[in-house]
């Protein structure tokens, strides 16, 4: 075999074209006997080199040539020396081919060439393959082993983002419907959905896709799926139902399905909701938080009954509970609460009630959710915010959590959501449970917070806690060194006006306190504030005037 095989590249490198054909023959028994050791001998005896103009020739060899080459670049010690001999131009020239046989070897070896190489991909896609290739897919769409080759060439370019521009202006979502709806096999669906789901998180071909056809596509599979328990079915369903709410994601596509909650695509989903399937409750419950994404979607759903669906799926998920749909439909509650519509409709509904008993978990994804379902119901809800505030277990909890120093996100909202009980309350009796709680050292930690929203959220909960019952906070005022935070955002010539404002209407509020007293003057606040009478924000001078005011009688 050896020697035929040394006879066959040495003919090859002297040879006329008649002679050709039966060394390529040669070549492809050789690498289909040994590929390793073939290869190495090809590139030894500079075959390689002769590869394009063997390609440009274009005449019945041409497809051996090809498919020589896809077997080579198999090895990946090979695919260098096939970039360097100059093979993907000629390669790339012959995806123009009409001949069948030449298109598949010839997008085996492009491929093979450019497997796991991201800088090569690039390349094809520069060099225009991608209309090329999706016009194919249109053209042979009766050729299972071509369709194959386009499909596996979209999964890997599709990776790309410098790719979604140029599939965006071809008509890839109308073929890849248009072959999905005729697959029968499973395998092949799972193909066709490894190229969509990439494409999907493109906002333009979202909207492509929707225009196609796809969610019926995709409510077929559910509906066919739904009741089996055959692995592929389940992993069918799951695949399907993921990219239903994908589609979900893009603003144009969303509100195209929500056709203003009477769409057909909108009832189906909601249906998912109280369905026994883990997997269509997560997707139902993903897809009304997507829905969920302006004011007028979120008060036609609270409405028309979602909520309650939401609280009958959570209750379900109390005990033992599936964590993403826990999530899930947090998520949901949280979006339907953003329109102040909604705050009151949905406590009405026992919203509250329901995801406090979700204080429990130890999931932080479930935990960070509830803090913020629980913090857009109560903005501007003085009653809920009372009720809530006063409810010693929750702000114990949330004490708990505002020092979970591994999960940034929960003790970021954790923070949020005790200093919103109080500064939408501004109750005594939520103040008083606060400081029993030991949450004031967290808001006087969170005034030093790198997000101006937050250190202005706590200033003004600290301010409301000096004003209603400074006596009680005084000592742990004095414990967190609450007067050397005021001092140093005073200072800071980067913190923002209303940080500067706020801190000194805490400074006059904590004023009456002796021991608090004592550490502002020893302080020198005074050269602080006065300096501030000539800023630039007229809100900020005019308050630094009262503030000097203030020190100066009570120096």
């Amino acid at each position: 075999m050896a020697d035929n095989l040394s006879e066959a590249l040495k003919t090859l490198k002297l040879s006329s074209a008649d002679s050709v054909e039966g060394c390529l023959d040669c070549l492809l028994k050789a690498l289909a006997h040994n590929n390793v050791e073939t290869s190495g001998k090809i590139q030894e005896m500079g075959v390689l080199a002769m590869m394009p103009a063997l390609l440009s020739a274009q005449n019945s060899c041409t497809p051996k040539v090809a498919n020589i080459i896809a077997e080579v670049a198999k090895n990946e010690f090979m695919r260098s020396p096939c970039v360097e001999a100059g093979l993907i131009p000629p390669l790339v020239q012959l995806l123009n081919s009409k001949d069948q046989e030449i298109l598949l070897q010839t997008g085996r070896a492009l491929g093979n060439i450019c497997y796991d190489s991201h800088s090569l991909q690039a390349q094809l896609i520069i060099m225009g393959v991608i209309p090329t290739l999706v016009r194919l897919l249109g053209v042979h769409s009766q050729n299972t082993a071509l369709t194959e080759m386009c499909l596996i060439a979209f999964g890997n370019l599709a990776e790309l983002e410098s790719s979604k521009e140029q599939f965006a202006s071809t008509n890839i979502a109308e073929e890849l419907v248009r072959l999905f709806r005729k697959q029968v096999e499973h395998e092949k669906k799972e193909m066709i959905f490894e190229v969509l789901a990439p494409l999907a998180e493109n906002d333009v071909i979202k909207l492509q896709l929707v225009d196609a056809g796809l969610v019926e596509c995709l409510l077929e599979v559910v509906a066919q799926t739904v009741d089996s328990d055959r692995d592929e079915d389940v992993a069918q369903l799951k695949t399907a139902s993921d990219l239903m709410v994908l589609l979900l994601l893009g603003d144009e596509s969303m509100q195209k399905l929500f056709e203003g909650g009477k769409g057909s695509v909108f009832q189906r989903v909601l249906s998912w909701v109280p369905s026994n399937n883990h997997q269509l409750q997560l997707a139902g419950a993903l897809a009304i938080a997507n829905f969920a994404r302006n004011d007028g979607n979120c008060i036609h759903m609270v409405d028309t009954g979602i909520v309650q669906k939401l609280l009958e799926l959570l209750d379900r998920h109390v005990e033992e509970g599936n964590v993403t749909v826990q999530h899930a439909a947090l998520s949901a509650l949280r979006n339907l609460a953003i329109p102040v519509v909604n705050k009151s409709k949905m406590l009405l509904a026992g919203v509250s009630d329901v995801v406090l008993k979700f204080l429990k978990s130890e999931m932080p994804p479930v935990q960070f959710k509830l803090l913020g379902t629980l913090r857009m119901l109560i903005d501007t809800q003085a009653d809920a915010a009372e009720q809530l505030g006063t409810n010693a277990k929750l702000v114990e909890r949330l004490v708990e959590w505002c020092e979970a120093k591994d999960h940034a996100g929960v003790m970021g909202e954790s923070n949020r959501l005790l200093s919103a009980l109080i500064r939408h309350s501004k109750s005594k009796d939520v103040v008083r449970t606060v400081i029993q709680g030991g949450g004031v050292k967290h808001l006087v930690t969170m005034a030093t917070s790198e997000h101006m929203i937050m250190q202005n959220e706590a200033l003004v909960a600290l301010g409301l806690i000096a004003a209603l019952n400074l006596d009680c906070a005084e000592e742990d005022f004095v414990a967190s060194n609450l007067v050397q935070v005021l001092h140093k955002l005073l200072k800071d010539e980067h913190s923002a006006p209303e940080i500067k404002y706020n801190s000194m209407i805490l400074i006059c509020s904590i004023m009456g306190s002796e021991p608090l007293h004592k550490e502002v003057q020893s302080l020198a606040f005074i050269d602080v504030v006065s300096g501030l009478r000539s800023h630039e924000n007229k809100t900020v001078a005019h308050q630094a005037s009262l503030t000097e005011q203030r020190l100066t009688a009570q120096s």
